[in-house]
Order: structure tokens, then sequence, then C-alpha cells
């Protein structure tokens, strides 16, 4: 069979404009295809407010740019954590519930600067909380201060301070209640082993003691973040009220970026986005519906209600910060575990 020349032009004219279709397909298709993931590696009762958190900067971040960006949490008790960073865990940034589990993060792993919260705003901290009791609804132990957690008979839910941070805060906000109180060391010794003595069983994380405590009634009380009140309600019915201590820890909420990860990923300039967004208007506001003291202070009027006033100290005031207090009080073999050892006994 033969054929016309106007035929193979023809023929030909349509292969080249198909490879050119296919190829401006691929190029369309490629922006989809390259979204940029960025690995936030969280502490435990932190999720609910990522998952509001990553969809807004995703939002901003493609109105700014144009560019998709895709956001993975990883979440678990805070030390536990830390270490997974240490062992490997790709990060491209870090949001904890303390300063010691990033501080490991530069001086174990050489991962970040030692001066790393100098980098933003607050000690790198966008938002705090506060340590707080819940109770079962009317209160029949008649809870209302830390040392009532120390009575014999009273069953006390606290995740365990060895690798939470959400244990650790409960500890050192006990034991600086007592010293803000006018007592000694030896005093807060004292009462921190007796309330641990009261504690059944050692969760590994703030949401699963949250699940010992709510769903299988284990204790008559547990000891948690300020924000994670509303979440149990919510969660778990009405059935609880919320004592704030005479006295209790201000626990804030630091951030990293992860230099040596971002650097060989080439992520980080969104990383120090992502991180900076935090203390957006839009950012506070989400961190604020979810019960945790935002560092606007036009916020925090705002949720006033939300947010009473309470008497307060810091982990500088009466530890030393959190590196000392950790050499201190939770290494192997420091004053926690020998209050755990006394305790048992």
């Amino acid at each position: 069979m033969r054929f016309c020349p106007s035929t193979r032009l023809s023929r030909r004219g349509a292969m080249v404009r198909a490879l050119a279709a296919l190829a401006l397909g691929v190029i369309a298709a490629a922006p989809a295809m390259a979204a940029t993931t960025l690995l936030n590696v969280s502490y435990d009762v932190a999720r609910e407010l990522y998952k509001e958190i990553n969809p807004a900067f995703q939002s901003a971040w493609k109105k700014q740019t144009g560019e998709d960006v895709k956001i993975d949490q990883s979440h678990g008790g805070s030390s536990k954590q830390a270490r997974a960073v240490l062992d490997g865990l790709e990060a491209d940034v870090v949001t904890m519930n303390q300063a010691s589990d990033i501080d490991v993060l530069a001086s174990r792993g050489k991962l970040i600067p030692d001066d790393w919260a100098k980098r933003l705003p607050n000690n790198s901290a966008p938002t705090t909380s506060v340590t707080v009791i819940l109770v079962r609804k009317g209160n029949t132990k008649a809870i209302h201060d830390w040392v009532d957690l120390a009575r014999p008979g009273t069953s006390v839910v606290i995740p365990n301070p060895k690798i939470t941070g959400n244990g650790r805060y409960t500890y050192v906000a006990a034991w600086g209640s007592v010293l803000k109180a006018g007592g000694s060391p030896a005093d807060a010794k004292a009462m921190v082993q007796k309330i641990f003595a009261n504690v059944p069983v050692f969760d590994g994380g703030g949401r699963a003691a949250t699940t010992t405590f709510a769903q299988r009634s284990i204790g008559d009380a547990l000891c948690t973040f300020e924000s994670e009140v509303n979440l149990i309600k919510a969660e778990f019915g009405d059935n609880f009220e919320v004592v704030y201590p005479k006295s209790t820890i201000l626990a804030e909420n630091p951030v990293a970026v992860i230099d040596k990860v971002v650097d060989k990923k080439g992520t980080r300039k969104l990383a120090e986005a992502y991180l900076k967004f935090l203390w957006s208007d839009e950012a506070q506001e989400i961190a604020a519906k979810h019960q945790l003291r935002p560092r606007s202070s036009a916020l925090l009027a705002k949720y006033a209600k939300d947010f009473p006033k309470v008497q307060t100290f810091t982990i500088d005031e009466y530890f030393g910060g959190w590196t000392k207090a950790q050499k201190e009080h939770f290494d192997d073999g420091a004053i926690f575990d020998q209050v755990l050892s006394a305790a048992k006994k």
C-alpha cells in the first residue's frame, strides 16, 4: 500500500501534537507530584491542636507562594519522641512541651545549635499551659491542692515522668508548690514521695493516662495540662471537675527546626515559616480554642474566662532550668528514682 506525502505529514503533525500535549501534561502535573513534605515530631497530647494548625498553615502557604505542602505528624511521650529523633527519625521540626527534650537534640545529637531557644520569640515557645488536677464529678475525695494527692487511700493517675513531659511537669509542680509555700527541699521530697506512692500505673504518655482515668475509671484524680480538660470532657462526657492548685508550674511549649534534617532535605525555608506561623493571629486563635494559653496579650484577654488566673512558678525559679532539673531529678539514679524506690516500699 502506498501513502501520499500529505498523509505522512498529517500523521507526523498529529504525533508531534500528541507528544507536545503529553509533555505539557507532565509539566502541569509536576507541582502536585512535587509537594514538599514536613515531619512535625510532637508530644502526645498535641494531636488535636495540629490537626487544626496544619490545614491553616497549608492554606496560608498556598496563598503566599502557590505551593502545596504535606505535613506529617508523629506523637508520643515527649522524651520517647526526642529519642526517636536522636535515633534517626528525620523530623523537620519538633514541637515539644518542655525545653529539655529539645536541649538533648543539641547536646547529644548535635542536630541543632545550643542556642536554639533564641531563634524565635518567647524562648521559642509560642504557647503555655499550666498543670492542673482533674477529679470526678462531685470531688468526693475533697481534692483541692497537691497535698491532698498525698493522703493515704487517694489514687492518682500520672504518666511516667521518666519518659513524658506531662509526668515531669506534674512532679515539678508538686515539688515547687512546697517551696513556694515556704517549705524545704526535704519537705517537697517527702510530699512528692507520698503522691507517687498513690500512683497505680505509670502510662507512657498523657493520652494513655487520660484513657486510664476517664475510660477505664482508674484513680480519683488525673494530673494533666489545662489544655487537655476540654478535650477530655468532649470525649468522655461532663463527668469531671478541674482543680486549680494554690500554685502550679507554668508549662512552656517550645519548638525548633532540626537543622541537620532541613539542610539535608532542602526544607529549611518551609520549616522556618511553619514554626513562625505559630505566632500568627490565626494560629494563636486556634491555640486558644484548644485551651492553650496564647502569647498574644489581646487573645489572652479575649479568652480570659477560659484561663483563670493562677499563681505560677517557672522551672528556672526553683529548679535552675530543665537541663539542671533533668540531671538532678530525672536521670537514672537521680531524685525521682529515689522517690519511686521509697514509694514502692
